[in-house]
């Protein structure tokens, strides 16, 4: 548990003694309760709740090694979710009939679903906490705010195209059944924000620290993409791009709804709303069609890869990734994991009410130091 001090009620002791909450030194309590200075650190909260928890128990406790630990904790969890997201998913391919999108669309939030509860067991097996990033309760309106995030996105970039003559929109003539579409963009959100951003960034940034985590998984992310038919190096870096921008959804709000549901409504705003090309294939349906002007520039218009492979695209997602940053940096909610009372109580304060520099490990080396009291007994909380 973590409660923020206040610096007018309690007075500084001598360095080996913890302060109690009424300001009296108490040695005979043992340390439990973590108690940041509000001058010390900023707020880590923010509207969505906690800040990206990176685990600190069991598998991920601090010592020798914790960086092995962690690369071989992410190897585990992707064979466990890819296998519960995997099997249900085939067994409903062998059994039900095929060109049923309705159907289709119900095996695969069924196979999304284990995933996502494979991954929520492991980790509170695994790290002994909750799995914060998945909350129910914020589930909705993460999903809801990203999706609008991700539909204003993209149809700000296809008005821009259609207005300066680079795309020419049709209507189909009827709307089509978005079950076969929404299927393969659900799919597509919730195993990519899963696999790269819940294990592949948040176990880089526990073994390694926060930059090599955004660096290698914002490029792991573009690199997958690059075998995509039309794939071109400018559609690499603004995937590279896209990448750096659900890690920063994922870390500023700590939950990873609102970067789901940015990728569910990018992916269907371009596939299924206006009948654009998605990563170099196709969602088999649409209400409009969008063809790429004869003769236009690839780099304008994204080429076989789609309009999110053009440079407009690479501006738009850049704005927003800044215009993200620029917002919590006004909120104080500096995108840096959360101080645990596990990994606090590992960090000794001096007289200064300084951690030492040395008792810093990687995973939260990004975090500003704090002034850490305690005065009440260890609880084991998740």
């Amino acid at each position: 548990m973590t409660r923020t001090h206040d610096p007018d009620s309690t007075r500084r002791g001598p360095p080996d003694q913890p302060l109690s909450t009424s300001g009296n030194p108490n040695p005979q309590k043992k340390s439990g309760l973590v108690i940041v200075d509000s001058s010390a650190a900023p707020d880590t909260t923010n509207r969505w709740g906690m800040p990206i928890q990176l685990g600190d128990r069991r598998v991920l406790h601090p010592g020798r090694w914790r960086w092995l630990r962690a690369l071989a904790w992410l190897v585990l969890l992707f064979f466990l979710t890819a296998a519960a997201f995997g099997l249900p998913l085939q067994a409903a391919v062998d059994r039900l009939p095929s060109g049923d999108g309705a159907a289709g669309l119900a095996a695969r939030l069924i196979a999304c679903t284990a995933a996502l509860g494979c991954y929520a067991l492991a980790v509170r097996l695994g790290e002994g906490r909750q799995p914060c990033e998945l909350a129910l309760r914020p589930a909705l309106p993460g999903l809801a705010s990203g999706a609008l995030l991700g539909l204003v996105m993209m149809t700000a970039l296809m008005g821009l195209l259609a207005v300066t003559g680079l795309y020419n929109i049709t209507l189909s003539g009827g709307a089509a059944p978005p079950w076969a579409g929404l299927g393969l963009a659900l799919q597509a959100a919730v195993t990519e924000e899963l696999w790269m951003r819940a294990l592949l960034f948040r176990q880089l940034w526990r073994a390694f620290g926060p930059v090599p985590a955004f660096t290698v998984a914002a490029l792991v992310f573009g690199a997958l993409h690059l075998a995509n038919p039309g794939a071109s190096p400018l559609a690499g870096a603004t995937v590279v791009a896209a990448g750096l921008m659900f890690c920063v959804l994922y870390t500023v709000t700590g939950r990873l709804w609102v970067p789901i549901g940015v990728h569910l409504a990018w992916n269907l705003t371009q596939g299924y709303l206006f009948g654009a090309t998605v990563s170099g294939a196709g969602l088999g349906s649409w209400i409009a069609l969008s063809t790429a002007r004869p003769g236009a520039p690839v780099w304008l218009t994204g080429g076989g890869f789609g309009p999110e492979a053009s440079v407009l695209a690479l501006i738009t997602i850049s704005a927003v990734t800044v215009g993200v940053l620029a917002l919590a940096r006004r909120r104080r909610t500096t995108p840096t994991p959360a101080v645990t009372s596990a990994s606090a109580r590992r960090q000794p304060s001096t007289a200064s009410g300084l951690h030492r520099s040395g008792d810093v490990d990687p995973g939260t080396a990004s975090t500003p130091l704090a002034t850490v009291t305690s005065d009440t007994p260890p609880k084991d909380t998740p």
